[in-house]
């Protein structure tokens, strides 16, 4: 009767990894060796790693991956691409998202940009950082009908809170000049507290006149709250023979983006 009672109050304070563990240790006469101090720990320890785990899934599945099975430690390195391994190495241990740096990953299309990303946010979220994926045309639209619904507040803040937010398609397709004055507050709100990964066709250099130049009075004041001290990846083709799409090196089905 203690045990159960004990196993209910257990599953009430929602301690269910610990209540079984209790379960299991009553049934085993082995543990009758251990001392209570070890078999406490040994409860605790399993708790401990189920939230752990469970914290680890619900940040991997809210960050709504383009490519959720990214991993840095699958990133091909022999498949004809210009690639910095240190680099990369080192922005995987997510010292960047601390110092609050962005990243720039830029290069044509189908050479790996997206799984890259996706993998540095794999890591973000091993190491509990709130990460969200979008790609900025649903982005925009998403802010977009904000306007209609009257929660645009809401949307603003889902975009401007998570610690390492991930755009790609950046600047794809030139924003209207509503749009730019979204991209302005979102990074805005974002400078000096979290971390930007952006993925674009265009290298930084030309993300001035796709923001509509000396014709957008935004321009400069949005690469001002992105370009300085990011860091910068850019995927180029230096083997033409061995230049693969990195949908098919990685088996992702080639309708999907990129």
């Amino acid at each position: 009767m203690i045990n159960n009672s004990t196993v209910d109050k257990l599953i009430e304070m929602r301690l269910t990894a610990m209540s079984d563990a209790f379960r299991q240790q009553m049934s085993d006469p082995r543990m009758n060796e251990i001392s209570f101090e070890e078999r406490f720990g040994m409860m605790v320890d399993i708790e401990y790693t189920r939230r752990k785990n469970n914290r680890l899934d619900r940040l991997i599945r809210n960050a709504d991956f383009d490519q959720p099975d990214a991993s840095i430690m699958d990133i091909d390195y022999t498949s004809g691409r210009k690639l910095n391994k240190e680099l990369i190495k080192r922005l995987a241990s997510c010292d960047y998202i601390s110092e609050h740096r962005n990243i720039f990953i830029t290069g044509a299309t189908g050479s790996g940009k997206t799984y890259m990303a996706c993998a540095f946010g794999m890591e973000a979220c091993k190491q509990h950082y709130k990460t969200q994926y979008v790609r900025l045309p649903d982005l925009l639209i998403d802010l977009e009908y904000s306007r209609s619904e009257g929660n645009y507040k809401k949307v603003m803040a889902k975009y401007s809170n998570p610690v390492l937010l991930i755009i790609d398609e950046w600047l794809l397709l030139k924003p209207n000049s509503t749009e730019e004055k979204d991209i302005f507050e979102l990074l805005h709100r974002r400078r000096k507290k979290s971390s930007t990964l952006f993925c674009s066709q265009f290298r930084p250099e030309g993300w001035y006149e796709q923001l509509g130049g000396n014709d957008s009075p935004l321009a400069d004041a949005i690469l001002y709250r992105i370009v300085h001290d990011s860091y910068r990846i850019n995927i180029e083709s230096i083997n033409p023979a061995k230049d693969l799409s990195m949908r098919e090196v990685y088996g992702l089905d080639k309708r999907l983006s990129e």
